[in-house]
């Protein structure tokens, strides 16, 4: 694993980007305090080619049945790409833009691009998936963990979702919709104008996950850490909700992470 760090600055931000580490963005600091909780498997990190777990690792691509190895037994877990080393293909002072070829297990060839950009006061996500051959159903989505505290109050999760999706014992959603219940989460949301959500560290700083995609997933159950995870669909979406990769339309998303400090 290339221990590569490029640090991106603009204003008084700076974030790590770690290709060799998953393609992850490794910290985000503004006014010198680290938002993102630190260590080997957190920061942020790409989910791709599939979002949170594909239910006993099989999803169907037509008539075949593809299997993933079980990272998360019964089920596979937040796609391939975020254990692998992706490829700077160029990078500046305030801009990173990061590869990846889709590779064993996944059993489709492909590309992924990821472009990291920093701007006085937010931060820019952009990934794509292509193929080099045969269409295919992928899903791209962004697992950041954002530290609960910053040092005084715990930090508060503000959003409307129009529904919760159901989850089963199984942690994946039964294919129900439900009204928003209460936290603790580990859990999908849909929020069909587009994914917007506010954290606030009191007296601290204001930081909202914006995207065009609708769904989703907010995890609150650990003590250190929140995520807020916008992708292009539900968990097991590879089976529900497909979206396709082509060769002439490739599977393109972002986020915007943007703040105040209060």
């Amino acid at each position: 694993m290339s221990n590569e760090q490029i640090t991106l600055t603009a204003a008084d931000a700076e974030v790590d980007v770690l290709p060799g580490n998953g393609g992850r963005i490794g910290g985000l600091r503004v006014a010198g305090v680290e938002l993102l909780r630190q260590g080997q498997r957190y920061g942020c990190f790409p989910m791709v080619p599939w979002c949170g777990r594909i239910r006993e690792g099989r999803f169907r691509d037509g008539a075949a049945v593809r299997q993933m190895p079980l990272n998360a037994p019964p089920h596979a877990i937040h796609g391939t790409a975020r254990n692998a080393a992706w490829r700077t293909a160029r990078k500046s002072t305030d801009e990173a833009v990061l590869t990846y070829d889709l590779a064993e297990p996944w059993p489709y060839p492909g590309r992924v691009t990821q472009q990291v950009a920093l701007t006085e006061g937010a931060l820019t996500l952009t990934m794509s998936v292509e193929t080099y051959g045969s269409s295919f159903p992928a899903q791209i989505g962004w697992h950041p963990w954002f530290n609960r505290t910053l040092g005084g109050e715990d930090v508060t999760i503000g959003f409307t979702p129009a529904w919760q999706e159901e989850r089963g014992e199984d942690h994946l959603p039964t294919g129900r919709r439900t009204d928003p219940k209460p936290g603790p989460w580990d859990d999908c949301f849909g929020m069909p104008g587009g994914v917007d959500v506010t954290l606030t560290w009191p007296g601290q700083l204001e930081l909202r996950v914006t995207s065009r995609e609708e769904w989703v997933v907010v995890y609150d159950e650990q003590r250190e850490a929140v995520c807020v995870e916008p992708q292009t669909g539900p968990p097991d979406g590879l089976n529900t909700h497909p979206r396709l990769v082509t060769p002439l339309e490739p599977l393109e998303a972002s986020t915007t992470w943007s703040w105040t400090r209060l």
